[in-house]
């Protein structure tokens, strides 16, 4: 079991790298590169940046709970 939530702590975390390097920062980013670069007028962000958002956050609460197991894991070791 500590192995599973390892392989998925390493996948979470290089698609985190991924994730985050594909946000538009001030000057734009990666993400203008792959579509991100078309803004509706009424949210002020485009579609493809908020469903970036989204998925962040999605493979971020996914990182946060392998950390915390493997946390509880390692503490209640025999």
């Amino acid at each position: 079991m500590e192995l599973l939530f390892t392989i998925l702590l390493v996948i979470t975390s290089l698609l985190l790298i991924m994730l985050v390097l594909l946000h538009k920062g001030r000057g734009g980013g990666l993400s203008d590169m792959f579509g991100g670069g078309v803004s509706s007028s009424l949210g002020g962000s485009s579609i493809a940046e908020k469903n970036l958002d989204r998925i962040t956050i999605g493979i971020g609460a996914i990182w946060f709970a392998c950390i915390v197991a493997l946390g509880l894991m390692l503490a209640y070791q025999g």
